[in-house]
């Protein structure tokens, strides 16, 4: 539904597809909203890390442009009980002023450490509040921080890793300024921020769990739907110098801090709670479940009959999505208060009736991780192709 939206309407440029997602409408109803800057790291050593990342899990020939560190602002999103739907925020309270109101009317030991979705190049924190205001009321997490992304446009590539570093809970309680942040963090993240959330998932220990809501994590784009090809140009894309894909050059679409379905192994991961309807994407959710759960980690999966892509969102307020939901905040109670419980398993619900049929977890997909990796590459080469001869 989605890339029906975008695909089956008149062309826009980029710009003005990101523009569409952008503005403010303010804040309403039961939510906290404190916005929050991060300061870039002082010096280059985050940048360093990213490099030899870049080259230890790589084949050594991918390129790449290193971004620029910069600030990364975010939402600091807390539940506001006992306020109707429409009433606006308190006039006059500072940043920090709704910050304190926020950790006020907490009422658990959780953080959501939240990553929101847009095919790489869409959407913002502000236009994501509603399903925070979702997320909050059913989960009892007290605070979701969730940054935005320097979209893809003229920054390419490998910029989950330098982008969330200074962000998470645990730095920023280091911080003064937001000193009262619990100790129990969990990370969620929806569609296509599923490849952000996962390729951080090395230097950090402090999750107590991981939500994943049907999003791509290795396979390239299907040629069918490529706003790097389709989008009329504009004053940032395509890029200077060009490159095949929105989201890095071509030559790393493979690698596994761009699809992490290409990492080695998954093994140490905390918890992992996946859903995803009958859709595109389904395939590649169960080779990284399946990966996943035979690498050790305790995986969590869900997937739902006849749905969309992000059908707990588009069909708000249908049984299924209602479902999807409780499942979400029943996770994340458990990693918070029973963690030890937590064991691998996963349903199939029928539509409607939301029948539950278990499913084997550990062989979702009937391909060995050699055969998908070989797919992968297949595609990478063929999106290479194309572009080179789009330049030619």
């Amino acid at each position: 539904m989605p890339r029906e939206f975008i695909t089956n309407t008149p062309p826009r440029s980029i710009t003005k597809q990101q523009a569409m997602f952008l503005t403010d409408h303010g804040v309403k109803g039961a939510l906290w909203v404190s916005k929050a800057a991060f300061p870039a790291p002082p010096d280059a050593a985050l940048q360093n890390g990213v490099s030899r990342a870049i080259r230890d899990l790589g084949e050594g020939g991918e390129e790449y442009t290193m971004p620029a560190l910069q600030a990364v602002e975010g939402e600091w999103v807390g539940y506001r009980a006992s306020v109707k739907a429409n009433t606006p925020e308190p006039a006059g309270l500072s940043e920090r002023e709704k910050y304190e109101h926020l950790v006020r009317d907490r009422k658990t030991d959780m953080t959501l450490l939240y990553f929101h979705g847009g095919s790489y190049y869409l959407m913002d924190p502000v236009s994501t509040r509603p399903l925070m205001q979702k997320i909050l009321s059913r989960t009892h997490s007290s605070i979701a921080h969730y940054p935005g992304w320097r979209l893809c446009r003229r920054k390419p590539g490998f910029r989950p890793p330098t982008d969330a570093p200074p962000t998470p809970p645990g730095c920023a309680r280091r911080r003064n300024a937001y000193r009262h942040i619990p100790r129990r963090h969990g990370t969620a993240a929806t569609t296509s921020r599923n490849h952000a959330e996962l390729t951080i998932h090395g230097p950090y220990t402090l999750h107590a769990g991981r939500l994943r809501v049907t999003g791509p994590v290795g396979l390239p784009p299907p040629p069918s739907f490529s706003p790097a090809q389709s989008s009329p140009p504009c004053t940032i894309w395509p890029s200077d110098p060009p490159r095949a894909d929105l989201l890095c050059e071509g030559s790393a679409l493979c690698h596994p801090l761009v699809s992490p379905l290409a990492a080695p192994s998954w093994a140490g991961s905390p918890p992992l709670f996946i859903v995803c309807g009958e859709e595109r994407l389904a395939d590649e959710c169960k080779a990284f479940a399946q990966k996943a759960a035979r690498d050790g980690v305790r995986v969590v999966w869900e997937q739902y009959e006849a749905m969309p892509h992000c059908f707990s969102q588009v069909l708000e307020g249908s049984v299924e999505s209602e479902a999807c939901f409780a499942s979400w905040a029943g996770f994340v109670r458990m990693v918070t208060e029973k963690p030890g419980e937590v064991v691998t398993g996963g349903e199939f619900i029928t539509v409607r009736t939301l029948e539950r049929t278990p499913v084997d977890v550990y062989n979702l997909l009937d391909m060995s991780q050699e055969d998908i990796l070989d797919c992968m590459q297949r595609e990478r080469q063929a999106i290479v192709e194309r572009f080179t001869q789009s330049m030619a």
